[in-house]
Formats: structure tokens, C-alpha cells, sequence
């Protein structure tokens, strides 16, 4: 490991412990405060916005790595220039509301941003053969970048829960780099951003002092897509293997809002229907939902993820095996069911 990106991550963490108690006191100072609701998972108003504090982290420790030439330019311009698009958007949401349209628009623009950077979605390796997307893999890869940042948008429900999958996925994919052997320099941006979540998570933990709000939600799960890309273009399983990782999102996720879409609900509107949320109210804790999710992360995904990358030729199956479980278990809470 390079000495410079620990001093720099070291940094980030500092900068953004810093950065959150600020935020948290202006927001209290001037009532930026998220008041609880009949479709809150929270009791008592509490301040929100403190997502800046990790965007302006991890976007100066990334211009530093790339001052010091430990993060290619193509990477950082893919990182900051969709990356801070989507955060600008949420703050401007957090503060005065976006129309849908506004907010999908910009969406789509930083994933393009990210994908013409890059060169497009690196092949995957299904079984024995490579798959290769070509320009379709642009249309896939904005779909997929999209999903991923409005998946942790809809995740970020209960205290430490968004900032502490995303550290345990830029932890994950950097020791899948590490063993692999492969997107060396992706894994040095994944570094700082996790420090950069470690420093908001201090104030986010339950009970939380402060909530990330839009502006950091978004923004954590561009990065996350866009870092899942970037490492998967020395490795084709890797993309899998990121997918793996952030399984237990993934298909609270996405079973909550297929569920949704089914029984005609308004999906756009704020709801408490996912398994984590219905989990946090029957147990009567935030922090006991959000160590059981990092509790399947380290001993059931994270070891799916470094089989499925040290074995490509069973990537996919890997996925399917580790996936379908965590399925099963958000259908048996109830995800995605009608609300009481």
C-alpha cells in the first residue's frame, strides 16, 4: 500500500468527521431538519444534508491521489464529473424539491459521463465465454449506474445503514482487487471514499445525530457503480462479484419495488414497506438491522464474491447461489408488502 494514499485517506476521514459536525450545527441553527412523519423510521427531528461532508471529502482526496498520480485522470473525471452532478442535484432536492424528471435527467448524464470516460461496460464472463456489450453496453451500463444510485437512495432508511454497506463495499472490492491482483488504481479511490464514510458514519450511527439526505445518498451509490466499472475492466468477473457484495441492497431493493409496482402503489412516494425497515420497527432498533446486514455482508457475500472472482468460469452461478437466499429472506419479512 502506498504511504501517500494513507496519509491522504487519513485525511479524507478527519475531513469528513469534521466537515458532518458542521453541517450538523448549521442545520440545527437554522432548523434544516428532517421532521418525523407517519412514513419515518425516525422519532425525533433530526438534521439532515450531512452527505456533503463525504461528497467534499472523497472529491479532494480523490483530486490529491490524481495530483499524485495514483489514480488515473479518467477515473477521477468519471468519479467527480457524474459524481458531483448527482450530489448537486440532491442538495438542491434536500432543500427545495426536484421533479422526478430533473433528477432522472441528471442521472443519466452522470452515468453517460462515467461510461464515455471509461470506455463503456467491460465485458463479463459468463461460464467459458466473454460477453462483450459493445454500444449496447452503453444503454445497459446507464440503466445499471442509475439503478444503483437510487437503490441506495431508497436504502437509506434507518441510522448507518447506507454509509456502512457502502464502506463494507469499497472495503470488499479492494481486497477483491488486492487478491486478483487487478484495478489497482480503482481500489485507491475506493480507499479514500470509504474513509470519507467512515468519517460521516461517526455522526450517523444510531441513535444518528445527523442524516445523509440526498445529496450523500446518491452520490454513494454512483461512486459505488462507477468504482464496480472502473475495477472490472482488468477482470471481467469482477462486475459480478460487486454485485454479489451488495446483495443484500440489491434485492431488498429490488423485490420491494417489483412488489410495489405490482400492487399499483405509488412508487415514487416515500414508504417504510422494505425488509430492513420493517425489521428495524419489529425489533425496535436501527443498529441491531444494520450490524445483521453487515453481519451476512462479511460471513455469507464476501465470500461468495472472492470465490466467484478467484473462479470466473462460475461466476454467474455463484451470483445465483448467493443471491437467491437473501430473496427469499426479504419475501419472508414481508418487503414490498402493504404497509399497516
Amino acid at each position: 500500500m502506498r504511504i501517500d494514499v494513507i496519509v491522504i485517506a487519513s485525511g479524507a476521514l478527519a475531513l469528513s468527521a469534521v466537515l458532518t459536525g458542521v453541517v450538523l450545527r448549521l442545520a440545527s441553527r437554522h432548523g434544516l431538519l428532517d421532521v418525523p412523519n407517519e412514513r419515518s423510521s425516525h422519532t425525533a427531528p433530526t438534521a439532515r444534508g450531512g452527505g456533503i461532508a463525504v461528497v467534499i471529502a472523497s472529491a479532494v482526496a480523490l483530486l490529491l491521489l490524481g495530483i499524485r498520480g495514483a489514480v488515473e485522470p479518467a477515473l477521477i473525471v468519471a468519479l467527480l464529473g457524474g459524481g458531483l452532478a448527482v450530489a448537486i442535484a440532491g442538495f438542491i432536492d434536500d432543500h427545495r424539491r426536484l421533479s422526478a424528471t430533473t433528477r432522472l435527467l441528471v442521472h443519466i448524464f452522470s452515468a453517460l459521463v462515467a461510461l464515455v470516460t471509461l470506455g463503456g461496460l467491460p465485458a463479463i464472463e459468463i461460464g467459458n465465454h466473454l460477453m462483450r456489450f459493445g454500444w449496447g453496453g452503453y444503454l445497459l451500463g446507464t440503466l445499471a449506474i442509475v439503478w444503483v444510485l437510487n437503490l441506495f437512495n431508497f436504502m437509506d432508511g434507518i441510522d448507518g445503514i447506507a454509509a456502512a454497506e457502502a464502506l463494507f463495499m469499497v472495503g470488499a472490492g479492494t481486497l477483491l482487487s488486492s487478491v486478483s491482483a487487478t484495478g489497482v488504481t480503482a481500489s485507491y479511490g475506493a480507499i479514500v471514499f470509504g474513509a470519507a464514510c467512515l468519517g460521516f458514519l461517526i455522526w450517523n450511527w444510531a441513535p444518528a445525530r445527523i442524516f445523509m439526505g440526498d445529496v450523500g445518498s446518491g452520490y454513494l451509490g454512483y461512486v459505488i457503480a462507477v468504482l464496480a466499472i472502473a475495477s472490472a475492466r482488468d477482470n471481467p468477473a469482477t462486475l459480478l462479484s460487486w454485485l454479489i457484495l451488495g446483495g443484500v441492497f440489491f434485492c431488498d431493493a429490488t423485490v420491494t419495488l417489483i412488489r410495489r409496482l405490482i400492487r399499483r402503489d405509488r412508487v415514487y412516494e416515500a414508504h417504510r414497506s422494505h425488509a430492513y425497515q420493517r425489521l428495524a420497527r419489529r425489533w425496535h432498533s436501527h443498529s441491531r438491522v444494520t450490524i445483521v446486514v453487515m453481519a451476512i455482508n462479511v460471513c455469507w457475500l464476501l465470500p461468495c464474491a472472492l470465490y466467484a472472482n478467484a473462479h470466473p468460469q462460475f461466476a454467474l452461478w455463484s451470483t445465483i447461489g448467493a443471491l437467491a437466499p437473501l430473496i427469499l429472506l426479504v419475501l419472508f419479512t414481508g418487503a414490498g408488502g402493504a404497509e399497516t
